[in-house]
């Protein structure tokens, strides 16, 4: 044992504080350990409360989750080597496709992940005494979820099992909260001081989009790690949001003198993760994702550059499209990152972004619950027999929206029945440890191309192959097959490891179900083209992702039967195939439709029967090119399958067809004459005048010098407006079309029929016939009015705030006041004899005095045979010429 090593781990002295709790006199057998990075909490916390320290203790079984896969390997073998023994002893780990344990194992480390299976296999967890809960802070969803459960457990059966969870950086009060009170103990770590260097670029750079990093800062942040270099001493870590901005940043590193350039992420070569965690003999640079802020201890650092970038999961429910994004990191995690430079020393960390900016991070990254897919959730939360999750304990429940979304999944897919409640399928693709849809696609694809062919192409699905191996999926699949190796990243060996794994689970499943799988044989021989490879990766596609089933449009792009467009990249070997099997697609910025990253070219067959929940058949009815298309309508989704003219459809279809072709082109597709289109304009102008409009400043009607209030013709009485007038614009007659243009309406089967009804007629039926205001339509608002020289004379009502009386000037001597219409005076336009305007007034009197001197001198020139009497207001009217006015 490393006594010396364990002596020097600053958690030492947080430990009788943390035994208390879990096991002192009304100890709550729960606790919050808070402990910086490199206090020892995730090695020397676990070998104490298992007993396993010189100092004794109760000998127990300790499980301690971690949120990845690298961490728990990490975390096993750093505690194995404090005993002074191997992984597998003393402490063990298991991680997805990796078992490391002993027949005298205390400490084992797993993920998060395989916790969760243990528990919906055994929820006693029977022979376990402590479980801690590693890097609670970083909120994924697997940790909350395994939170949640054993909570349960303690509640409802295991009442002494004792729960820790532990974090470098937590919501200390909100854990403590949710373990029902748990006291937290805080552990004082040994921190050096950290210069922050602030180091934005020069020039501005785009932020980031979806997967999308702007490579003018990637070779900012290698600028800046080279200055790391040139101004610190030890080595560097350099935080990066993913594998593909590693691997940039990686290349333009190239050539440094004496420095060694490693890359830590989960994809990472077994080989590089333990040269980074033990040391070398050069100067280092390792470019890390996330994973190295608080999960792994990487000795010799002293300088930490930060791109100030993350990756969150992301789902587009309406797309059926889900993807990490790149975010900027939160300030809880840029704090992480920094800690990592006093680790064994003062140190710096470089920022390269502007102080100015770090207050406008967000606080701390979104928990995953409200982000990510919750597929996998709903099916855990089902198989553990709460399916709404309504009685966990959750820090955040999950949204509503994400929730409902993952049980239409579910449901399709038949993992989940009536209620909710987990089928006997449904649990035991929850057993498998993959994404529900890609349990589905092993179990179905199973029996239709055999048990080893889907495990390698759902393997394939379930980590995401190197670019290098193109975006055909089945190529992708020969390409691992031959033992390719792409990316240089230990892929291949991964992927035939998971491809084993996953057929001894799928055999498994299939056995339980009575339902024996297909035998593989020669079909299993292991390399070169199989004679089905194409078609058997395109149906297990089709089964994992249906909505992304993709109809070719013939211009280069796709259809999706979830609605969405798509189009693989120029040049790509599946375009012109007629159906598509998209695994993988993106929404990249400023393109009109998802790009296609890997899918697999199948036939209408296939599409049909892994898609059949989502074919559907219908009388379709609807407004297309301008009249009414009724078909019988196969769909499978939002592709068209099949269409065929449908006879007699029903008439409430035809009806709605009608009502948005009317909403898309318009009321003049009525028949409009003279009359309705004047009817119209009347409505118009009384229900602006209900309204309240066509008033002066003062509120009062706006009514000539002079004229009788309310007149409704040359020597009309008043007219007083109810405010029953009907709104006729338009979207007002859209919005009551149904009302107004019955029965006509019901009885139209096409636009020629439209054509045929008599707008004028159905508007009538909005006047105010119930209140009797509609009996007054002609005295408030008078198609014509008589005026003086006995003419009855349209009104043109066009100008709903005030009516236009167009009249021969002679025609109107002898009347002193303006002809008033519902309390408003008409615009008299006084016409020449030859019926051109000669003056505009609303205020007859005031014309006669001051504007018709100056008429009369203009025109009685060029029309002398017309009277032109130096007093208007008291000659007679006429519609003739002097002459024949005498006689």
């Amino acid at each position: 044992m490393r006594t010396d090593a364990l002596d020097r781990l600053p958690v030492r002295t947080a430990l009788p504080a943390l035994r208390t709790a879990l096991d002192g006199p009304g100890a709550h057998g729960a606790a919050v350990l808070c402990a910086p990075p490199g206090t020892g909490k995730t090695t020397l916390v676990p070998l104490a409360l298992a007993g396993l320290l010189a100092d004794g203790g109760p000998v127990r079984r300790v499980v301690v989750a971690e949120p990845r896969r690298i961490a728990a390997r990490a975390a096993a073998r750093r505690m194995a080597w404090l005993l002074g023994e191997q992984p597998g002893a003393s402490v063990g780990y298991a991680v997805r496709g990796e078992r490391v344990i002993g027949a005298h194992t205390r400490v084992e480390v797993v993920t998060t992940g395989v916790l969760m299976q243990r528990l919906q296999r055994d929820q006693e967890l029977a022979g376990v005494d402590v479980v801690v809960l590693d890097e609670c802070h970083e909120r994924h969803l697997d940790a909350d979820t395994v939170a949640a459960f054993l909570l349960d457990v303690r509640a409802a059966l295991r009442p002494e099992l004792r729960l820790v969870a532990a974090s470098a950086t937590t919501d200390a009060q909100g854990w403590a909260a949710l373990l029902d009170g748990a006291p937290v103990v805080t552990a004082q770590g040994v921190s050096y001081p950290v210069d922050v260097v602030w180091a934005p670029p020069a020039a501005p750079v785009r932020p980031p989009h979806g997967m999308r990093v702007d490579p003018a800062l990637l070779a900012h942040v290698a600028a800046v790690v080279r200055r790391a270099l040139a101004e610190r001493d030890g080595d560097v870590l350099c935080f990066l949001p993913g594998v593909g901005e590693i691997g940039r940043v990686s290349g333009l590193l190239g050539g440094l003198p004496g420095t060694e350039v490693l890359q830590v992420h989960g994809r990472a070569p077994a080989a590089v993760q333990d040269a980074v965690l033990t040391g070398g003999r050069n100067r280092r640079v390792v470019l890390a994702t996330a994973v190295a802020e608080s999960s792994l201890t990487v000795p010799g650092v002293r300088t930490v550059v930060d791109s100030g970038l993350a990756r969150e999961p992301r789902t587009d429910h309406a797309r059926g499209l889900g993807s990490l994004t790149t975010v900027r990191a939160s300030q809880a995690a840029a704090r992480q990152r920094a800690g990592r430079a006093g680790r064994e020393g003062p140190g710096a960390v470089y920022r390269c972004w502007a102080e100015a900016e770090h207050a406008r991070l967000p606080r701390f990254p979104a928990p995953e619950i409200r982000v990510a897919d919750l597929t996998a959730f709903a099916l855990q939360t089902a198989c553990w027999g709460d399916p709404g999750a309504t009685g966990l304990a959750l820090l955040d429940p999950p949204p509503a929206g994400a929730l409902a979304a993952a049980r239409e999944v579910l449901t399709a897919i038949g993992a989940i029945g009536d209620g909710g409640r987990a089928t006997d399928r449904g649990v035991r693709m929850a057993r498998m440890g993959v994404h529900p849809r890609l349990a589905r696609a092993l179990l179905d694809g199973a029996r239709e191309v055999g048990v080893r062919r889907a495990a390698e192409i759902v393997a394939l699905l379930s980590e995401e192959p190197p670019r290098a191996f193109g975006d055909d999926l089945a190529a992708a699949w020969r390409a691992a097959r031959r033992g390719g190796d792409a990316a240089g990243d230990g892929y291949a060996g991964r992927w035939r490891r998971e491809a084993g794994r996953l057929a001894g689970a799928a055999r498994g499943a299939l056995g339980s179900s009575g339902r024996q799988p297909r035998d593989d044989g020669a079909q299993d021989d292991g390399g070169g083209r199989g004679a089905g490879d194409d078609q058997a990766a395109g149906l297990v596609a089709a089964l994992a992702f249906p909505e992304r089933l993709a109809r070719s449009r013939g211009d280069g792009t796709y259809l999706m039967v979830s609605g969405t467009g798509a189009e693989p990249a120029d040049g790509s070997a599946l375009r012109g195939a007629p159906w598509l099997a998209v695994a993988v697609a993106d929404r990249p910025v400023a393109r009109a439709h998802a790009r296609v990253r890997l899918a697999a070219p199948v036939d209408e067959d296939t599409a049909r029967q892994a898609a059949a929940p989502l074919r559907s058949g219908a009388e379709e009815v609807g407004w297309v090119a301008g009249d009414v298309v009724a078909r019988r309508v196969e769909r499978l989704g939002a592709v068209e399958l099949t269409a065929r003219p449908l006879r007699d459809p029903a008439q409430t279809l035809v009806r709605a067809a009608l009502l948005t072709g009317l909403a898309d082109e318009g009321l003049g597709l009525l028949h409009w004459t003279r009359e309705a289109r004047e009817l119209r304009m009347r409505l118009a102008f009384l229900h602006d005048r209900a309204a309240g409009r066509g008033k002066d400043a003062e509120g009062h009607a706006r009514v000539a010098d002079g004229a009788p209030k309310g007149a409704a013709d040359a020597g009309g009485g008043p007219a007083p407006v109810g405010g029953a007038w009907p709104d006729v614009s338009d979207e007002a007659l859209l919005a009551r079309a149904g009302e107004w243009l019955e029965p006509e309406l019901g009885r139209a089967r096409r636009r020629a029929d439209l054509a045929r009804i008599d707008a004028g007629g159905c508007l009538r039926r909005l006047l105010p016939w119930a209140s009797g205001e509609a009996a007054r339509l002609d005295e408030l608002a008078p198609e014509r009015i008589v005026v003086p020289s006995g003419s009855r004379v349209r009104v043109d009502y066009s100008d709903p705030r005030q009516p236009v009386l167009a009249v021969k000037l002679q025609e109107m001597f002898g009347l002193a006041r303006t002809p008033v219409v519902a309390g408003v005076p008409v615009l008299v336009h006084l016409l020449s004899p030859a019926g051109r305007p000669a003056a505009v007034t609303a205020d007859l009197a005031s014309f006669w005095r001051e504007g018709y001197r100056a008429v009369r001198a203009e025109l009685r020139g060029r029309y002398p045979k017309h009277p032109w009497p130096e007093d208007p207001s008291r000659a007679e009217p006429t519609r003739h010429t002097t002459a024949r006015a005498r006689r």
